[in-house]
This record gives structure tokens, C-alpha cells and sequence, in this order.
């Protein structure tokens, strides 16, 4: 028996620890924001955070999330950086296909947790993992500066 928190809910499950968080998430817990892409961490529409911090979840162990705390995008917006970069997202209105955002948006939303205000190269590097096909990338740095300005008032 597996035992993490998902979303600030304790959960246990039965499963192969070598299964990937990908997996549990979408198939065991019903978490289906988490997308998976390529299934070799390359892309980075499987990006979850695992205490924090940006995980690709298609080629995460379930083992390896084992008393730790799991956030997906469907618990983001539970934290004061995720409802500020959901916002932003929907205020510059990044998504075209859509398929990669909830992973863009995790990978945004750690950047602003680690650097408040961040600089394009900042955003470039800490974005590199995360692949639109769609090439909004202009509009995902945009929105990234615009949940900064927010998060900076206070709001």
C-alpha cells in the first residue's frame, strides 16, 4: 500500500510502485487533467508537482511520491500562485488546442513560487520542458509576467 496526499487529500493505493504517478492519477484517483504526451518526460504535459516541485509524472514512480505531497492541476488553484497564474492564463488567453496547458501552467506556477518576479530568461528556462504544439509561447511568457504583477499586488 502506497500512502500520499493528492490535493491535500490522504490517500492510499494498491499498486505496483514501479507504476508511473501518471497512471495513478488519471486511472486510480480519476485525475484526468494531468495529460500524458510522449511518456518520456519530454514534453512536459504530465507535469505534476511533488512537494512543490515540478515532477513529469509519466516517468515518476509511484514509489517515489510515498509520503509526499502530490499536486495536479486540479488542486493548483487551491494556492494563492495558482489561482493568480489560472487567471493570468485565461486573461491572456494562452490555450489554443489546450492539451499542454495544465502541464504549462504547473511549470509556471513553481517558477512564480521560486522567483516572484521573473525575467524572460528566467521564464525560458524554467518553461524549457514544456512543449506547445500550438507555439503560444509569447503568450505563456505574457501571462507569466501578468500572474507576477498580480501576485506582487497582493491580489
Amino acid at each position: 500500500m502506497i500512502k500520499l496526499t493528492v490535493n491535500g487529500k490522504a490517500v492510499s493505493l494498491d499498486a505496483d510502485p514501479t507504476m508511473p504517478l501518471l497512471w495513478a492519477l488519471r486511472e486510480d484517483l480519476q485525475l484526468t487533467g494531468t495529460k500524458f504526451g510522449c511518456g518520456m518526460a519530454l514534453c512536459g504535459a504530465c507535469t505534476v508537482h511533488l512537494d512543490g516541485q515540478p515532477v513529469r509524472a509519466c516517468s515518476t514512480p509511484i514509489s517515489a511520491a510515498a509520503g509526499k505531497k502530490v499536486t495536479t492541476i486540479e488542486g493548483v488553484a487551491a494556492t494563492k500562485t495558482g489561482k493568480a497564474v489560472q487567471a493570468a492564463w485565461t486573461r491572456i488567453d494562452v490555450p489554443q488546442c489546450g492539451y499542454c496547458q495544465s502541464g504549462q501552467i504547473m511549470s509556471a506556477c513553481a517558477l512564480l513560487a521560486a522567483k516572484k518576479s521573473p525575467n524572460d530568461a528566467d521564464i525560458d528556462n524554467a518553461m524549457s520542458g514544456n512543449i506547445c504544439r500550438c507555439g503560444t509561447y509569447n503568450q505563456i511568457r505574457a501571462a507569466i509576467k501578468d500572474a507576477s504583477v498580480t501576485l506582487a499586488k497582493g491580489a
